[in-house]
């Protein structure tokens, strides 16, 4: 069972060319929902205006090595979460994802029929079930307003959707597989609830947090290249130890504060991002 492909066995009872036509729909559903969510939120005039800044105020950088940096620390460890437990979450999600669409891509382009080499759907699986962990763990136990700020782990808000989608769509795919490998009753209802999930997670990108793993890359290495060329030092820096940084503080009972601000910070470690 996991070592066949679930998407040919459904494919012999469905039209010639569904599942193929169907994935290709959700890529552009991705494509047209990220542009949509870039021009809404004007991320792409940001960056391109922070880009010209950096040219005409910023020395000279290597955006190469630089490009590799964020490749490397940013996007493929996720170095951007001081909390392990949520960065190892992250991680097993992210590569679970990963997994799960190139698989899904492989089995229903260049594997469409049973003769599916087996470690591809070995992968399929393992990539739903790394997802399925790093997002229930993520949800129940590591979620701010769960964790620490003593929210309910059932609440919801639209911020909610591209993780719950996601979700509901490796968790369905896993059962529908599962029932269909052993043939077992309610696999065509799996299957449909399967499609409507995942047509919220790829449909739903202009109002999930789906399109934010295209645009944390591009902040990361934005904030790096600000560091390198020096146009970061317009911001004010995170510590109150300079005068000169001291004096800019926006609020003048802060100006001459101690910078731990009392004891009480200590009382808790911060358990969020």
């Amino acid at each position: 069972m996991f070592s066949t492909n679930p998407f040919a066995a459904v494919s012999e009872s469905l039209p010639a060319g569904f599942m193929q036509w169907y994935v290709a729909l959700m890529v552009v559903a991705v494509i047209v929902g990220t542009v949509a969510d870039m021009i809404h939120k004007g991320s792409a005039k940001y960056f391109f205006a922070n880009a010209r800044k950096s040219r005409v105020q910023g020395k000279p950088v290597s955006k190469a090595s630089i490009a590799v940096q964020t490749l490397a620390v940013d996007v493929l460890a996720s170095g951007e979460f001081c909390n392990q437990r949520r960065r190892m979450a992250h991680l097993l999600t992210m590569y679970g994802f990963i997994l799960y669409l190139v698989t899904t891509a492989l089995m229903v382009f260049c594997y469409p029929t049973k003769a599916t080499p087996a470690l591809v759907a070995q992968l399929w699986w393992l990539g739903a079930l790394l997802v399925m962990i790093g997002g229930y763990w993520f949800w129940f136990f590591i979620r701010v307003d769960v964790a620490a700020e003593g929210g309910k782990s059932l609440r919801l808000m639209r911020a909610d959707l591209f993780v719950l989608s996601l979700l509901a769509s490796t968790t369905l795919g896993v059962i529908w597989a599962w029932l269909q490998g052993r043939g077992g009753a309610g696999a065509w209802l799996f299957f449909g609830l399967y499609l409507v999930a995942t047509t919220v997670l790829f449909c739903g990108v202009y109002w999930s947090k789906f399109a934010h793993m295209f645009f944390k890359p591009a902040a990361a290495f934005d904030k790096r290249i600000a560091k390198a060329d020096g146009t970061n030092m317009n911001l004010p820096l995170l510590t109150r130890d300079d005068p000169a940084q001291r004096e800019r503080h926006s609020m003048e009972l802060l100006r001459d504060a101690p910078m731990d601000m009392g004891l009480g910070i200590k009382r808790e470690a911060p358990r969020h991002y």
